[in-house]
């Protein structure tokens, strides 16, 4: 009987670990701080960013010419994601998900057709928190602020 009663309460308590994590899991997805004062959250920012996206969104983060017109195959060219883009009118958590899951997901769309890449399973949250930091490091003080004040409604 009492070890009927140890396997029982020892499920338990897995179980409520395994739900713990879990929720604590999608804590960290739900509330993404970006770091784009953290010298060292941006270097790792631009190191991934040089590898992963500038192909597409430029060294200078300019995107791509036309920006906004679809392409033969009705996909828009990746935007720019300095201050010139529509990058900054996104909060962090938009802007992490659009990253690892991709624009489709993200619009509850799976049809959508896009260029950009899913980053899930490529990139860590961490490196994908990076990216979007050092991109937000580059913009004028004045976007940066709006942005902050975007974020803090949240």
């Amino acid at each position: 009987m009492k070890q009927t009663l140890l396997i029982i309460g020892g499920g338990a308590v897995l179980i409520g670990a395994a739900l713990y994590a879990i929720s604590t899991m999608s804590a960290d997805i739900d509330s993404i701080v970006l770091r784009d004062t953290d010298l060292e959250t941006v270097a790792l920012g631009a190191a991934v960013y040089e590898t992963n996206c500038a192909a597409c969104h430029g060294a200078n983060l300019e995107g791509q010419p036309d920006w906004r017109v679809s392409d033969e195959d009705g996909r828009l060219p990746a935007p720019p994601h300095d201050e010139t883009g529509h990058t900054w009118h996104h909060d962090g958590d938009t802007l992490f998900r659009l990253t690892k899951y991709g624009v489709g997901a993200l619009i509850n769309d799976p049809d959508y057709a896009s260029n950009m890449p899913i980053y899930e399973g490529v990139l860590s949250d961490e490196e994908i928190i990076a990216v979007i930091s050092y991109i937000k490091s580059t913009w004028p003080d004045d976007i940066r602020a709006r942005h902050d004040e975007m974020e803090n409604r949240q």
